[in-house]
Formats: C-alpha cells, structure tokens, sequence
C-alpha cells in the first residue's frame, strides 16, 4: 500500500505528491502550521487524504502545545482548527475531518477530562479515520467492481486513487476491485491540466500495480470515445451536494457531457464524508481559484506571454443528470439523488 501519510512519533510523514512520478521522496510535518503548508502546497492533495490529513494536523497541535490545562488551551485549539480549515474550500471531507476533532474535544473539555488524556483522544480519532477511510475505500471499490466492465478500458480523470486517500483508492479502488476479480481492464489516464494529477500520479500508481494503462491528453477523450475505446468512466469527487451534483477537478464536467454524448456511464466514487447533504445543489459549492503561475508555467519554464491574463479554477461540478450511479461504502445510488441519498443518510443513522 501506498503510504501517502503516516503519524510517527515526530510528526506526519507525507509522500511529496510534487515530485512523482520522477522522485519518490518524504517531507515530515512536525507541527500543524507546517501540516497546513503541505495541504496548500498540495504535497498533499485528494479530498479524503486532506480530511485525515487536517485531522493529525490537529493532533500533532495539541500534542505540541505549551499549555498545562484543557481549559488554557481551549483558546489555541479554536486557532489550530482555524488555520487548517482554511487551507482549502472545496473538499467538504477538510471540515468533516475537523468538526469530528472538535466534536471529540468540546465533549472531553465539558467532562473535565485532563489535558494529556484529551491528546491521547484527539490522536486516536484521527487514527480512527485512517483506518475508517481504507476500510471505507476496499468497501467502496467492491461495490464498484460490478460497475465495471468485464473487459474494455475505462477512463479517469485527475487522481482518485490510494495518493488521494490513506490508500487503495476510490475511483481508482473500484478499477483495483474489478482487476483483482479478473476482469480485464485497460485504463485511459487523463494528464488533468494543469496540475497534470493524472498524468504523473495515476499513471504512477496504476503502472505500479501492473494495470495496463495509457495517458492521453485532455482534450483527446472524446475522439477515443468515439472509437469505441472507452467503455465506463469513473471518477473521484470532493464535494457532493444534496441533490448529487459533484464538485471534481477541473475537467471532469467535460468528461461527463461526452460520456452522455457518447452513451458511456459515468460513475462517481467517494466516502459518505465527501457527501455534503448541508449543501443543496452545486451551485452552493465554492470552488478554490489557485495560483496563476500553474497555467503560465510548466515544468518551471513560463509558457504563456507576460501579462496576459489567466483563469484557473481547481474543480467544476457536474450536474446529477450526468452521473449514472455514485458508489459509496455504504452502497451504489442511483438517481433520484435527492431522494437515494436522504434514504441512504437515514438508514445509516439507524444502525
């Protein structure tokens, strides 16, 4: 497995996401300022590995703090969460994470439980969630197996796979999934301008694990599609709202209209903590806007003239009527999403 982030006795230790596929290497956080740093910086990136990631961020703040009683450092826990709740808007598994850790420490606070146990606390809930989320991500993957075709190639677009979460994957769990079945999966990697996750990480993984694989650029989908190549998409989200439009990287909303087009499925794959049932549709989704210097830059060589102007949202959300299905750990919903989701929510809650 994959080992995108790992607590240690020192801080968190991080596979640097900016230098694959050319250099496998490791930074250590060993404090929340600098666990905030490597979301932004993106040395880090994918909605359910930032939730986890913001969650140890926590920890590793509370384990470093000067102060001696739970009450003396209510005041800087509000503080550590802020900063790291701020880091990015649009992956709603960052708040999640954080509101878990807040829930855990208001509860503790309240109980006039002592400072070195709330720390003890607050680790083994970010631990919970690693384990949570690769648990979350193998159910995810076997639900979505049977989505997949048995033979043909399926395409993806950014990375969803065990870099984007504590391992294994979702989008990508699922085409892990299907492979470990047997069925014989050739899978189409979009290079996902202009952070090219698909190109350098996707194809990484996927090669890593013998999965035949072919990167194409972005704008090469729908010529393949019309060739008859691409049989199933699936993709990762990082925000879906109520009524199951999806907030993905930039991109993915093409995707969707050609896989429509072209009588494709298209399948989204996430944990219940990317569903955001607070949000109705996605027109309330913010979307991150990231530095300029990822378009007019490639490879650390400008490439577009001075001064011109740029535009570069992180994600694009795609409307419910284009997704065929959203797998879960919790089970496949189809649409109305409206109506799936709620139903999914309550029964869950029963449990």
């Amino acid at each position: 497995m994959i080992p995108t982030l790992t607590w240690t006795p020192e801080g968190v230790r991080f596979i640097d996401q900016t230098k694959l596929p050319l250099k496998e290497s490791y930074v250590l956080a060993t404090t929340y300022e600098e666990v905030a740093d490597v979301i932004v910086t993106m040395v880090v990136r994918g909605a359910p590995a930032i939730g986890v990631s913001a969650a140890y961020g926590v920890a590793l703040g509370a384990k470093n703090t000067g102060a001696r009683t739970a009450e003396e450092f209510a005041p800087e826990f509000e503080q550590i969460c802020a900063r790291l709740a701020g880091t990015r808007p649009t992956a709603v598994n960052l708040f999640w994470a954080i509101d878990r850790m807040r829930a855990v420490f208001a509860t503790l606070l309240a109980s006039g439980t002592s400072l070195v146990q709330i720390q003890e606390k607050l680790l083994a809930e970010a631990q919970t969630m690693y384990e949570e989320d690769i648990a979350a991500c193998k159910a995810m993957g076997a639900f979505g197996a049977d989505l997949m075709p048995d033979a043909g190639g399926v395409l993806t677009h950014c990375n969803a796979g065990a870099l984007a979460t504590c391992g294994y994957g979702t989008a990508l769990g699922v085409i892990r999934s299907a492979v470990e079945r047997g069925k014989k999966i050739h899978v189409y990697a979009d290079e996902t301008r202009p952070f090219l996750q698909g190109a350098r990480l996707t194809a990484w993984e996927l090669m890593a694990d013998h999965i035949p694989t072919t990167v194409i650029c972005d704008n090469m989908a729908a010529s393949l599609m019309r060739q008859g190549k691409i049989q199933a998409v699936v993709v990762g989200a990082d925000r879906i709202a109520a009524n199951g439009d999806t907030a993905n990287k930039i991109g993915t909303y093409n995707v969707a209209i050609l896989a429509r087009e072209h009588g494709i499925p298209f399948y989204v794959a996430a944990p219940w903590s990317t569903i955001d049932l607070a949000t109705a549709t996605g027109e309330q989704i913010p979307i991150e806007e990231r530095s300029a210097k990822e378009v007019t830059h490639h490879a650390g060589k400008q490439v577009t003239p001075d001064g011109v102007g740029i535009c570069n949202p992180a994600f694009d959300v795609t409307p419910a009527k284009y997704i065929a299905a959203i797998v879960t750990e919790r089970g496949v919903l189809r649409a109305p999403y409206v109506e799936s989701l709620q139903e999914m929510e309550l029964t869950a809650s029963r449990v």
